[in-house]
């Protein structure tokens, strides 16, 4: 089942997908909904927005074999861990916005993103998929000059946009088997398989609970593969992962 939030007169609105028609939930759907008797939507007119609406966004860094190998990194012992403010969320087809000073590395981060279903505080691995609702495609859109120099990640990861999430929720895919591929401008930048994760979507919703409390609507960008590379003004960045649909972006300097 794919769910969508979309923007209308009443403000952004949760959707339930069926083709190319959006049938109106009465609330979130990991939050068990009804449908709110309204008439269905069809998809093509309306302005889709990020799946989300979370109360915490929670990272993990170097979480594929090839990308820390990509950064010189050892194979970590455990998740490295990082947020981003929620002011950071951005949704499918809007803009990755550049900031205003000149002369920053930017670059792109195609990743999985879990979706927490239910409240989860100290899961087991194994339980551990009884708590996700869902995944999306995600982008970690990161400062790299600002994060090398000083190797802090708040600023550098959280700036306004740097979170792009979309289209839609996908509640059937396999997270532990999915193709996931990053385009710039058309071209292929990454290529990778969820099967390469050092850790695994449970396992890192199991290490996470053992110290924080996941609320449902809750999301987890899982790593990003070899390949990360800069973006300027004017490019577009296509996030897919199989089973689930395109991310796409389009980055532009700030207004």
């Amino acid at each position: 089942m794919r769910y969508v939030r979309f923007e209308s007169s009443r403000g952004p609105r949760w959707g339930r997908l069926h083709g190319e028609e959006i049938l109106p939930l009465s609330s979130a759907p990991y939050l068990c909904p009804d449908p709110s008797g309204e008439p269905s939507v069809p998809l093509s007119s309306v302005r889709l927005l990020a799946p989300v609406d979370p109360g915490k966004i929670l990272c993990v860094g170097f979480n594929y074999r090839d990308h820390a190998r990509e950064l010189g990194r050892p194979i970590p012992d455990v998740p490295n861990i990082f947020m981003k403010p929620l002011t950071c969320l951005t949704g499918p087809d809007s803009p990755i916005l550049l900031p205003a000073e000149e002369g920053h590395r930017i670059d792109y981060e195609g990743e999985l993103v879990a979706v927490i279903g239910k409240k989860a505080f100290h899961v087991s691995e194994k339980a551990a998929t009884e708590y996700l609702f869902g995944v999306t495609c995600g982008n970690d859109v990161t400062a790299r000059d600002m994060q090398t120099p000083s190797n802090q990640w708040t600023i550098c990861k959280g700036m306004d946009t740097f979170a792009p999430v979309g289209p839609w929720i996908e509640t059937e895919a396999d997270p532990d088997r999915l193709s996931i591929c990053t385009k710039v401008n058309g071209k292929v930048c990454q290529s990778s398989n969820t099967d390469q994760l050092i850790f695994s979507v449970s396992s890192l919703i199991a290490y996470l609970s053992r110290y924080i409390t996941l609320l449902p609507g809750d999301i987890l960008f899982t790593g990003t593969p070899y390949g990360v590379g800069p973006v300027t003004a004017g490019d577009s960045t296509e996030v897919t992962i199989e089973n689930i649909g395109t991310l796409r972006n389009p980055v532009q300097k700030m207004p």
